[in-house]
């Protein structure tokens, strides 16, 4: 009798959270459909090795076509993951050395990929400090002018580019820097690296990337070229203007994948894996760096108040992908919108945060968040999450309305009183009397913390600032 009660109330808990997490989904879906303007929106979550998908909107206007799990899109640079992984396993391997120069790994001669002799090492490569261009063929002239039918001319541009006359122009590329100082985001390093892969391993980039990605992740929708019956969903412009589909003649490391949220959620299951040491070191703070590093082609990594977080967008013409995991908390989410414009790929990372934040553990009764007053101070105050790695954590700053948002301001540098709590006592003389300030919380100068939805003292902004005033 007590067995079969136990098991009914935890069959019940878990339909309780399965049914709260759904409801998370619609609400934050709901809100990105409406500030996205998107005609489909699509959610995968993975948490605690469950995985939760839901699709709201429609393909294409009017005609009811909703996406589904086995709907195939473009996810561009999500690519990128998936060929720093593959980057990251050549380390593991010997097969290259982060300190390498890369003509050690390239056929023919380049003298041209160096900078007052210092050579574009791995590690620049895939940091995306290499100060190569932004990719090849040269489109640059093309983006100078923005207009409806510039992702056309991009394409026709692609569909007229091969590899030989890749390696023919590559002869020609020229660095303005030093390599290993300068972020530059380098399409160019992708595919440079895809034939580094193929060159140390003798075997092509797609073969690579079956053998060991989709093949142990069981990920079978996953490929660079559609079959016979396949369809690619479409995607649309801020104008509503129907785009083209990617085209690449060359090894596609840099973008040009096509998956499905099945997949795509088998890869957040991947990539979550803590005892996958490949994995462990693509998300590596390589550079040693005090607030946010970029693993291996990541767009970004850093400490947040869920833990570590690793986000790479995936912008295509007509469709944007963002695919984030907290591997601290177990949790990833990716979502896909069939629509490209200015800011689509912001409003989609403001909902992932939304989602990880509705998530998360956190009181429900309605307090004073961030701060505390005495006769004569304001001290500001933030908590880490126990169980989260407190290590990251190099510096918290206090920035706001007062100080010009400003995460390196000194004067508003938090101080560490053991047991993950941050503390800032500054006199409220600081602050001018019956003035609204407004306030965040910053991590390493740039990870900037969600306002808890259950602060009391928070303003009418958009952004939820928190807020207090002298009396």
């Amino acid at each position: 009798m007590f067995t079969l009660l136990s098991t009914t109330t935890f069959a019940q808990q878990k339909v309780g959270l399965d049914k709260s997490i759904y409801t998370i989904l619609n609400n934050n879906a709901e809100l990105l459909l409406k500030k996205s303007k998107a005609y489909s929106v699509s959610i995968g979550i993975v948490k605690d090795g469950k995985v939760y998908t839901k699709h709201y909107g429609e393909l294409d206007k009017g005609k009811g076509n909703k996406a589904n799990n086995n709907t195939y899109f473009e996810i561009a640079s999500v690519t990128k993951v998936m060929t720093g992984y593959l980057m990251a396993k050549a380390v593991l391997e010997k097969k290259i050395n982060l300190e390498d120069d890369i003509r050690k790994h390239l056929n023919g001669s380049y003298p041209n990929l160096e900078y007052q002799t210092i050579p574009v090492r791995i590690k620049d490569l895939v940091s995306f400090k290499s100060a190569l261009d932004r990719e090849l063929p040269d489109n640059s002239e093309i983006k100078k002018f923005q207009d409806d039918s510039t992702c056309f001319r991009l394409k026709r541009m692609e569909e007229s580019y091969g590899k030989k006359q890749f390696f023919e122009d590559l002869k020609t590329v020229k660095l303005d820097t030093i390599p290993g100082i300068k972020f530059k985001y380098s399409n160019l390093s992708l595919e440079l690296s895809a034939i580094i892969l193929e060159n140390v391993y003798h075997k092509s980039y797609e073969t690579l990337l079956n053998e060991n990605i989709f093949v142990p992740a069981k990920m079978t929708s996953t490929k660079m070229n559609l079959g016979e019956g396949e369809v690619l969903a479409n995607g649309y412009n801020g104008n509503y203007i129907l785009m083209p589909h990617i085209a690449n003649n060359l090894w596609g490391s840099e973008g040009y994948l096509k998956s499905t949220m099945a997949d795509l959620t088998k890869l957040l299951s991947f990539e979550l894996d803590l005892k996958n040491k490949i994995v462990q070191e693509s998300q590596r703070n390589i550079s040693n760096s005090d607030q946010h590093w970029y693993g291996y082609f990541w767009d970004g990594i850093l400490a947040t108040e869920n833990g570590k977080f690793c986000h790479k967008h995936g912008g295509a013409f007509g469709t944007n992908t963002y695919f984030t995991v907290y591997p601290e908390l177990n949790l990833g989410i990716s979502i896909v919108v069939n629509i490209a414009d200015e800011e689509t790929g912001w409003q989609i990372l403001n909902t992932v945060w939304g989602i990880a934040e509705d998530l998360r553990d956190k009181p429900t009764e309605k307090a004073v968040y961030g701060y505390r007053m005495t006769k004569d101070k304001v001290i500001f105050n933030y908590t880490h999450n126990k169980k989260l790695d407190a290590k990251l954590i190099k510096s918290v700053s206090v920035v706001g309305s007062f100080n010009g948002w400003n995460p390196d301001s000194k004067g508003y540098q938090m101080v560490s009183k053991g047991n993950n709590i941050y503390e800032l006592e500054l006199p409220k003389s600081k602050f001018e009397k019956e003035k609204i300030n407004e306030f965040k919380f910053v991590i390493n100068k740039v990870g900037w913390i969600t306002t808890p939805k259950n602060a009391l003292n928070t303003g009418n902004t958009e952004n939820s600032n928190l807020t207090f005033k002298i009396d």
